[in-house]
């Protein structure tokens, strides 16, 4: 189609969360930048796939041209990759508290300044945060400081960027997600998952790409941590 169908960029997109939300970006007719370290080629040509670690500047400067030449333009960024680390504070590593600050908040400082950069440009589009309830909802069964440090940064930054850009025509969200059933938990840990949250389930993909779509359609909806998590932040 012309110039005028709009292109979204997903990190950590080859499974889980991130394909899902390929797949519901496509079926809302956008072009899909997808971004991975093992993503493969796709055969749809909507789809532009890019291998690469979001940690590395390289990888973020890669995605952002190769949207630009194969597309002509960037609308939307969701910020999806991420690591999750679940250890007693005093368990940590160096090298777990290095990846960690790499993936979850190097990777998205460099991809976001470059995507943001074109969005000003143009004067309109969209930034979405991927994070975690844990940053609200803090829970002695799930011991993660890393991920409440990293993730807890980007709900900071998104208000901040929110704020920043405003009156420029370029929103800034996250959704907050509560325990989603993806490949990372084994079914053995379903049940016990499940009773986390007050709703008595966990989340599905579908939750968490439904509340990215809306927030895409939410043209007055800026700086918002919309918590998709079965009511685990707001108590027990």
């Amino acid at each position: 189609m012309g110039a005028e169908q709009k292109v979204a960029i997903v990190t950590g997109a080859s499974q889980g969360i991130g394909e899902a939300l390929v797949k519901g970006y496509r079926d809302r007719n956008f072009r899909v930048v997808a971004s991975s370290r093992s993503i493969k080629p796709s055969s749809d040509p909507d789809i532009l796939t890019v291998a690469g670690d979001i940690a590395d500047p390289k990888t973020a400067e890669r995605i952002v041209s190769q949207a630009l030449e194969r597309f002509g333009r960037i609308d939307t960024l969701v910020n999806n990759a991420g690591i999750f680390v679940a250890k007693p504070f005093t368990d940590y590593t160096d090298e777990d508290y290095a990846n960690m600050l790499a993936i979850n908040l190097n990777g998205f400082f460099h991809i976001t300044r470059r995507a943001a950069k074109e969005m000003l440009k143009q004067g309109s589009g969209h930034i979405v945060q991927i994070t975690t309830s844990l940053v609200d909802h803090a829970n002695s069964s799930v011991p993660s400081v890393l991920a409440s440090l990293t993730k807890g940064g980007l709900n900071a930054a998104t208000k901040s960027l929110a704020i920043e850009f405003a009156g420029k025509g370029v929103r800034v969200n996250a959704v907050s997600p509560g325990i989603i059933k993806t490949p990372m938990h084994g079914p053995e840990t379903h049940e016990f998952l499940a009773k986390l949250h007050p709703v008595g389930r966990m989340g599905e993909m579908r939750d968490i790409v439904d509340a990215v779509l809306y927030l895409e359609g939410a043209s007055f909806v800026t700086g918002e941590i919309l918590h998709v998590d079965g009511g685990q932040s707001a108590g027990h």
